[in-house]
């Protein structure tokens, strides 16, 4: 699977969780045949923009612990995150360290397969078909 084959199957995923639900990166790499690919997945929705049609719904996707990461230094990710999760009804509190948790077992969603419409072409469901898309997605 190439890049581009691997962002459009990432893609195609994350619109399949429903809302008030939010399910983990391990989990969506699982779900697309590359189950040591979190990380992929993480830069896969890294860039996606609010104008992509149909809309990626990347708020839904969070750590395996049910952590919302800080998007980095200096940003306001997490924030938006939140706020797009709690507009669903999903409940976003802060841990120890305020870190924005949520409560996969009440939120979670994990299924063992999920049935996708087909998709016509990879590139037309990428949203970041300018990006680099050589090579394969496990070479480092």
């Amino acid at each position: 699977m190439d890049i581009a084959e691997f962002h459009a199957a990432v893609y195609n995923m994350v619109r399949q969780i429903p809302p008030a639900k939010v399910t983990s990166y391990g989990h969506i790499a699982k779900l697309v045949g590359m189950p040591n690919h979190s990380r992929h997945v993480g830069q896969a929705l890294k860039f996606v923009g609010s104008d992509v049609d149909p809309p990626i719904p990347w708020y839904r996707v969070i750590s395996a612990s049910g952590a919302i990461s800080s998007r980095g230094p200096g940003t306001n990710g997490a924030q938006l995150q939140r706020e797009a999760l709690e507009a669903e009804g999903v409940e976003v509190t802060a841990g120890r360290t305020d870190e924005l948790r949520v409560d996969l077992r009440t939120f979670g969603w994990f299924p063992t397969a999920v049935e996708l419409p087909a998709t016509q072409d990879a590139q037309a469901d990428n949203p970041n078909d300018d990006a680099n898309t050589e090579g394969d997605v496990g070479e480092s």
